[in-house]
């Protein structure tokens, strides 16, 4: 990983006092665009219809083809996820109605209950990288010294937890298509989660249902499938990629200051453009969670104004695939490290 420039190694770290100035200078980016938010909608859901249909005259033809097309489609529901995921951040519009109904409709194509979902994201933004305040909306991290405490029972569990299939196979599938059927997390904050997750699940229904009655069970399920599972797994990913890097920041609460894990615990992901494209420049999370009302359409121009953010938690495509091996918090070297690496120090 390099979180800092070539050749600036040893300068320290932003001090809190400079992520929270940044913070304040890049609040005037809020603004929502409305025509623009709309034209995102559409060059977003159009191209999805016309990927969706396309694959359905092709499923008879050839079935290979119709799983090659479901990657950008799939790229496109990711896209469109990050649309609802600007709504619930009250970013997206101007107006509250606005955000709420597009970030609902958007929740029925992408399986996400919108206003539970956007609960537990807001916990999250509150809590990104406090050790004392994980357990909503992050990937479950353990300090070396918490795995070295588990029973070998657990330790197992955590080891399975962190494989790369059951995190980016297994666990999306499970996530999307069932894990969110119920408001997790949320089963005694109230009726509004469940209303939130039961008023999503009948609207599937019916969109599943409308669909399954134009093309059929089987053509549907061939068709929708590969395209939620694959979104479902880069949509796990890109969370992963953007705290789970090296190194990232963690703290008990004592220690911790938002300003400063917002800025140095979420990632610069520097993707090719067509990727930031697809996933509405998502990968530019430590500005996102420096100033979460910036719409994802401003986020570019944000970084051409503040060249200081370029070299900021940066990790590259291919630096990343390197962060699936880093599954502990070592407190005393204050980076992620593997399984091996902990047992070393041990």
């Amino acid at each position: 990983m390099h979180n800092r420039p070539a050749g600036l190694e040893d300068k320290p770290l932003a001090p809190a006092s400079d992520a929270r100035s940044l913070a304040h200078s890049l609040m005037q980016y809020r603004q929502p665009d409305t025509l623009r938010a709309i034209a995102e909608i559409a060059v977003s859901l159009v191209p999805f219809v016309a990927l969706w249909v396309l694959m359905w005259s092709l499923i008879e033809i050839n079935y290979l083809l119709v799983l090659v097309i479901a990657v950008p489609a799939a790229g496109l529901l990711v896209r469109i996820f990050m649309i609802q995921h600007d709504c619930g951040h009250g970013s997206y519009f101007r107006y509250k109605k606005a955000n709420d109904w597009v970030g609902r409709i958007a929740g029925v194509l992408t399986f996400t209950p919108y206003s539970m979902w956007r609960r537990v994201h807001a916990l999250h933004h509150a809590n990104s990288g406090n050790l004392d305040k994980r357990g909503f909306g992050d990937v479950h991290t353990l300090t070396v010294d918490e795995y070295r405490s588990k029973t070998l029972w657990g330790r197992l569990t955590y080891r399975l937890y962190r494989n790369p299939l059951v995190m980016f196979g297994i666990g999306p599938a499970f996530l999307f298509l069932f894990q969110h059927r119920l408001p997790v997390g949320m089963m005694r904050a109230g009726w509004q989660p469940w209303i939130s997750s039961m008023g999503t699940n009948l609207s599937i229904l019916v969109f599943c249902g409308v669909l399954v009655w134009l093309v059929g069970l089987k053509t549907f399920v061939l068709i929708h499938g590969p395209i939620v599972l694959i979104a479902a797994s880069v949509g796990v990913w890109l969370f992963f990629v953007q705290h789970q890097f090296e190194d990232t920041v963690w703290d008990n609460d004592d220690d911790w200051n938002w300003h400063h894990a917002a800025l140095h615990g979420s990632s610069h992901y520097d993707l090719p453009r067509v990727l930031h494209w697809f996933t509405a420049n998502i990968g530019l999370h430590h500005v996102h969670h420096l100033c979460s009302r910036i719409p994802f359409y401003s986020l570019q121009r944000v970084l051409r104004d503040h060249p200081e953010l370029r070299d900021v938690s940066t990790v590259t495509l291919a630096e990343s695939l390197a962060c699936v091996r880093l599954v502990l918090w070592d407190s005393a070297q204050r980076r992620l490290v593997t399984f091996r690496e902990a047992n070393s120090t041990s």
